[in-house]
């Protein structure tokens, strides 16, 4: 209906809106079977609790005048006069707690525009396995609790996003399927977690990796492997709140710092069987078969320690000689000296023994210390590869996240 004003000023007009303003209680349509076409524009400014200015507007068909005879052509009038559309966003988890705007904007033509901030507490399905190289998918829907959709929204949407903070927008896709749907994807700035997190943790697992270097059976070695560990340990304490606590699954970076831990609490242990061992060669029983198969000859040439030769060398004793036939023949002075040799025989013979003995003995620790440096070796290999799977791994990820 045509507003007649009495006079082209704001007063006039607002006496000659007053009967449309009983109507506020239903939509603003003359026939309920006509459309409420709902625009909405949006500027959205965060994704962790979401906060965007909502703008919508939409058209009165009570409502109409004549700018050259109402003095204007449009006037903000409090929001409790007229119809609003229920736009809620299916979403919610926490009320709105945004400051409130009381009033709209009421055109000339009937057109109802009404701007307001909003402050989205939402629920969104995380996947943060490739934390912090991770791309999230969340929605926003849009919808009425009182009418149906397709009588009150035909939606246009125009988004203009500035991000605040760790994300960076990839897209939005709209979808109108029985409600209105925005699909928001976001990936996360990786850059402070990588210099935090990542980096620090693979410093920390290359130094423990060069402690290699030292002497095994050195007790310096284990003071400085317990100290590197007590170093990770606080460091995880203090980073821990960077790290994500809710999603589907664990994140890979967790697994990563698992890793480093467990393998720097294994090379301290490694150590400290070594120096254990080293410690106590000469109490050690000879190396057992299986250890020799599978430590010494298998393992040996795996990481490039072949086993030594250790036989025992020939020591260049014979068998005394049986006596001759004709020893009866002998002289007295002969038996005095043949004698003399054979107790000189029995003493070579005890020394051999003791020799042979001794030379077991070493035999056995120069084969325990071989055991050892090929464990160490080992842990070293597997060290190696560890950091260069897990650079490989953070660099594939990190190329994917920005494929996508």
């Amino acid at each position: 209906a045509k507003v007649n004003c009495s006079q082209p000023d704001q007063s006039s007009l607002f006496a000659a809106l007053s009967p449309a303003f009983n109507l506020k209680a239903i939509r603003p349509v003359e026939n309920q079977s006509t459309y409420t076409n709902i625009s909405v524009y949006f500027t959205l400014y965060g994704i962790l609790g979401v906060i965007f200015f909502l703008l919508q507007w939409w058209k009165n068909e009570f409502i109409s005048w004549e700018p050259e005879q109402c003095g204007t052509d449009m006037i903000p009038l409090p929001k409790e006069n007229f119809w609003l559309p229920d736009v809620v966003i299916n979403e919610f988890m926490e009320e709105n707690k945004a400051p409130t705007v009381p009033y709209l904007s009421l055109y000339h033509d009937g057109r109802v525009v009404s701007s307001f901030p909003v402050r989205v507490v939402s629920s969104c399905n995380l996947n943060i396995y490739t934390f912090p190289f991770d791309i999230q998918n969340c929605s926003l829907t849009f919808n009425s609790y009182i009418y149906y959709v397709f009588l009150v929204f035909g939606i246009k949407t125009t988004i203009l996003m500035t991000t605040m903070g760790e994300w960076e927008l990839l897209d939005i896709t709209a979808q109108k399927l029985g409600m209105f749907s925005l699909q928001i994807r976001v990936r996360r700035r990786a850059t402070m977690y990588v210099v935090t997190l990542l980096l620090p943790s693979c410093f920390l697992i290359t130094v423990d990796l060069f402690s290699f270097l030292l002497p095994p059976q050195s007790t310096d070695r284990s003071s400085f492997k317990m100290t590197l560990i007590l170093g990770y340990t606080v460091f995880l304490l203090i980073m821990n709140d960077l790290l994500p606590v809710t999603g589907n699954t664990i994140p890979l970076i967790n697994v990563f710092f698992s890793l480093c831990l467990a393998l720097m609490v294994a090379s301290l242990l490694e150590t400290i069987f070594i120096t254990n061992l080293f410690s106590n060669l000469s109490e050690l029983s000879p190396v057992p078969r299986w250890i020799r198969v599978i430590v010494l000859n298998f393992l040996g040439y795996l990481v490039c320690m072949p086993r030594k030769n250790t036989k025992p060398k020939d020591l260049g004793m014979q068998p005394t000689s049986s006596p001759s036939k004709n020893h009866y023949y002998r002289s007295a002075d002969q038996d005095e000296a043949l004698q003399e040799l054979r107790s000189l025989s029995n003493v070579l013979k005890a020394i051999r023994s003791e020799v042979e003995q001794q030379h077991n003995g070493s035999q056995s620790s120069e084969e325990w210390m071989q055991v050892g440096f090929i464990i160490d070796r080992l842990l070293f290999g597997v060290y190696i590869v560890f950091i260069s799977v897990s650079f490989i791994t953070i660099i594939v990820v990190w190329v994917n996240s920005y494929n996508q």
